[in-house]
This record gives structure tokens, C-alpha cells and sequence, in this order.
């Protein structure tokens, strides 16, 4: 098993950043399968209904994950910069107070999920046909969390020290494993919406302890019993780059569920249609998330070495690339779109014909305005990458706001389709948060 890691402080910086990135949108493409196959597998299998109750879930299921999703990433800022500016014993010292704050904040999040998940459906006015399969499926992720919290810690690890390859190899396993696991559970026991949910958590621990296996070869960060040792000002510093990044992450889950709350308002097939597009909504991002990933490396590595013309000249070069490449996804999606949506609906002629009309308009607004969405994932990287969780925090304020206004007064001006354009309201809301943002911290920097 080799050792990926890569310093990004010397070289071309379109060419890192893209090649960094190319493993981590395979990765993602096979993180996006696994829940695409789930999707599928439901969807088909087990119908409509099955399916609408797994779209209730999704944004309380996205808030726990935006919440791990959001420390791990800020702790893992930290281990950029002091890769970076090549202090190997502070880095040592990170990476074990992160494991040990990480697995406390676990346990917190664990029972808190489990006290709230039914009475926050009820809240959200979740439809009684679907509301137990829901509740079943958010009980059994929420369980998993220590090993979800496991995995986005040791990824964050590799992708601060330069390597993107091995979480792309973490995913490709953890995806097999969860394919052949969701048809045996859903299909072979008949476990329906439960067996999906062991299928994903199954998979992240075997992702899990392939990171962590790739990571005990790395000779410089061999940790000891002292690293795990939590010191005040350590932690202090961790959570204040990690906390900004969770709660940004939260209030737009909130956001979502928000949306969520409206949706569910108008019906089952609506859930169903509107479900089926968000389940593509990953697979929109896929790239964006990945660049994004890339930006906080390299720019947290250049920020620890000093050279401040990089961060510059990676901005130009990653936003190129990121306009490119969302025109090409937003094409592809307009083209094979109807397909792809096809995958996941199931029922009468009828049924299939109304929840493909909601779906597809979904996805075609989403197709069009997804530059607007890269602008946001890379901007907000740059942002945090420099060490700032608190300026991109206030975007994901934005977003809460744009999101929330927006589905509650265009619906009044347009009808059902009115909730569609929520979604790109909150990224242009983000946008120019972040913008601002970013050349307001450019401007504080001293220059080479």
C-alpha cells in the first residue's frame, strides 16, 4: 500500500488542483452511487410510498452529516496549515486531539438524534403513510454516527496531507460493499427501508478502516499515547475553526427542512418527484464538492508555507476550471436527465408520468443555474482553507435566509413550481456573501 501524500506548495496550481481533484470526484461519484443505488433499490422495489419516505429524511439526515462533515473539515484546516509550514510534532498533536474531540462529539450527536428525529418529523408535518419507514431509517443512521464521524475524520486527514487517492480507493470498496449489501438486505431478507440504512452504515466502516490501515504506514505521523492528550488552547482552536463550519452546515440543513415542511404539504407523488431530483443533486455537485475539497488543501498548505501569490493564482485557476466543468454536468443532465430520474420512480403509467414532470423541471432548473453553485463551493473553500470559518458561516446564513424567504413567497406567485427556485435563491444569497468575503481577507494579506 503506498503512501499519496503531496505537498502543494511548489508546481503548477491549476494542474494540483485539478489532479487532486480528479481523485476526489471519483470518490464522490462512488459515494453518490452507493446512495443512488439505495435510491434505485427502494424506489423501484419497494415503490412510491418507500420512496417518498426516504426523501423525508434527507435533510434531517444531511443536518448530522453537515454537522460531522463541518468539524471534521475544520480540524482538518488545522493539519493543512501545519503540513504546510512543516510542523510535524503540532500536526501529530492536532490529528489526536481531533480523534479524541471527535469521538466525544459522536456520542453527543448520537443521542441527541435519537431524542429528536421523531418529534422533528412530526414538526415537519411528515405524512402519516410514511412517517414509521422515515423514522426507522433516520434511527438506524443516527446509531451509525460514531462510524460516519470515523470516516470523514480519517478522510480529512489524508486530503490535509495531500492525499486524494486513497479515499477515492476507500470508496470504490465501500461502494461494492454496499451495492451487493443493499440487494441482499432489501431483496434477499426483505428488511425493505431498514436494510438500505445497514447497507450505508456497513459500507462506511469498511471505508473507515481502509483509510485507517493507509494511515498507520505514514512514517512522520506515527502518533503517541501524549498526542491524544486534550490541551486547552488545542482544542480551543480546533473548534473554533470546526464549530463555524458545523453550524454553517446546520442552519442550511435547517433551511432544508424547511423546504422539506412545504413539500410535504403537497402530497406523496410531489415528495416522491421532488426526492428523485435530490438524489441527483449530488451528483450535480459532484465535481464542485471535489474542487472545493481540493481549494482548503492547497490553500491552507500555501497560507502555512507563506506564499500568498498562490493562493491568488489557485483562486483564478480553480474557478476556470469549476465554470467549465459545471456547464458540461448542467448538459449532460438536460440530455439524460429523464433517464436517470427513471431509475428511481416506479408504479402506474399515471403515477410515473406525474412524478417524472415534477422531477424533470426540478432538475432543469437545477442544470441551468449549477455555475452559480461552483462559484459557491469554490469561494467558500478558499475562505476556509485561510483559516476564515466564520465569513463562509455567515454565507451559510445567507442561504438559510434566501432559502427560507423564497419558499414561502414564491410559491405564492408561482404555485408547486415556485419551491424549485428556492434552491438556487439561497446559492445566489451565498454567493454574494462569499465574494465580498473573499477579496476582503485577499486584501488583509501582506503581499509577497
Amino acid at each position: 500500500m503506498a503512501v499519496h501524500v503531496k505537498n502543494m506548495t511548489t508546481g503548477k496550481p491549476g494542474k494540483l488542483i485539478l489532479a487532486f481533484s480528479l481523485s476526489l470526484v471519483a470518490g464522490n461519484v462512488f459515494q453518490q452511487l452507493y446512495t443512488v443505488v439505495d435510491t434505485m433499490v427502494v424506489g423501484k422495489y419497494l415503490g412510491v410510498s418507500a420512496l417518498a419516505a426516504l426523501g423525508a429524511s434527507d435533510w434531517l439526515n444531511w443536518l448530522m452529516l453537515g454537522v460531522i462533515q463541518g468539524l471534521t473539515q475544520g480540524f482538518g484546516i488545522r493539519m493543512a496549515q501545519e503540513f504546510g509550514a512543516g510542523r510535524t510534532e503540532d500536526l501529530k498533536r492536532s490529528v489526536g486531539s481531533a480523534a479524541v474531540l471527535s469521538m466525544l462529539s459522536a456520542v453527543l450527536l448520537v443521542a441527541a438524534g435519537q431524542i429528536f428525529a421523531r418529534p422533528v418529523l412530526m414538526l415537519l408535518q411528515t405524512p402519516q403513510e410514511i412517517i414509521g419507514y422515515t423514522l426507522l431509517y433516520l434511527r438506524i443512521m443516527f446509531a451509525g454516527v460514531p462510524v460516519v464521524m470515523l470516516y470523514n475524520l480519517l478522510a480529512c486527514i489524508l486530503r490535509s496531507l495531500g492525499d486524494s487517492r486513497t479515499p477515492l480507493n476507500a470508496m470504490i470498496v465501500a461502494s461494492v460493499t454496499n451495492i451487493v449489501l443493499d440487494y441482499l438486505f432489501v431483496l434477499g431478507f426483505g428488511w425493505g427501508i431498514a436494510g438500505a440504512a445497514a447497507a450505508t452504515l456497513i459500507a462506511q466502516a469498511v471505508s473507515s478502516v481502509f483509510c485507517f490501515f493507509h494511515i498507520k504506514r505514514i512514517a512522520f505521523l506515527k502518533l503517541s499515547r501524549a498526542d491524544f492528550q486534550l490541551r486547552r488552547d488545542l482544542s480551543a482552536r480546533l473548534f473554533m475553526l470546526g464549530l463555524p463550519m458545523a453550524f454553517q452546515n446546520g442552519i442550511i440543513a435547517i433551511g432544508g427542512m424547511i423546504v422539506q415542511f412545504v413539500v410535504n404539504g403537497y402530497g406523496v407523488i410531489f415528495i416522491a418527484g421532488f426526492t428523485a431530483t435530490n438524489k441527483l443533486y449530488g451528483l450535480l455537485e459532484i465535481a464542485g464538492t471535489s474542487y472545493g475539497y481540493a481549494m482548503v488543501t492547497y490553500v491552507g498548505q500555501n497560507l502555512g508555507a507563506g506564499r500568498h501569490d498562490r493562493i491568488r493564482s489557485g483562486m483564478r485557476a480553480a474557478m476556470g476550471i469549476a465554470m467549465a466543468t459545471s456547464a458540461f454536468i448542467a448538459v449532460c443532465m438536460l440530455v439524460f436527465g429523464k433517464y436517470l430520474l427513471g431509475l428511481f420512480i416506479s408504479g402506474s403509467p399515471e403515477v410515473v408520468e406525474q412524478t417524472m414532470q415534477i422531477a424533470y423541471f426540478y432538475l432543469a432548473v437545477m442544470s441551468v443555474c449549477l455555475p452559480i453553485l461552483y462559484v459557491l463551493h469554490v469561494t467558500r473553500s478558499a475562505l476556509q482553507g485561510m483559516g476564515n470559518t466564520l465569513l463562509p458561516m455567515m454565507s451559510g446564513v445567507a442561504e438559510f435566509v434566501m432559502r427560507t424567504l423564497s419558499v414561502i413567497l414564491l410559491p405564492l406567485l408561482m404555485g408547486e413550481t415556485g419551491i424549485f427556485f428556492a434552491e438556487i435563491a439561497a446559492w445566489l444569497g451565498a454567493d454574494v456573501v462569499l465574494v465580498i468575503s473573499y477579496f476582503y481577507v485577499m486584501s488583509s494579506l501582506r503581499p509577497e
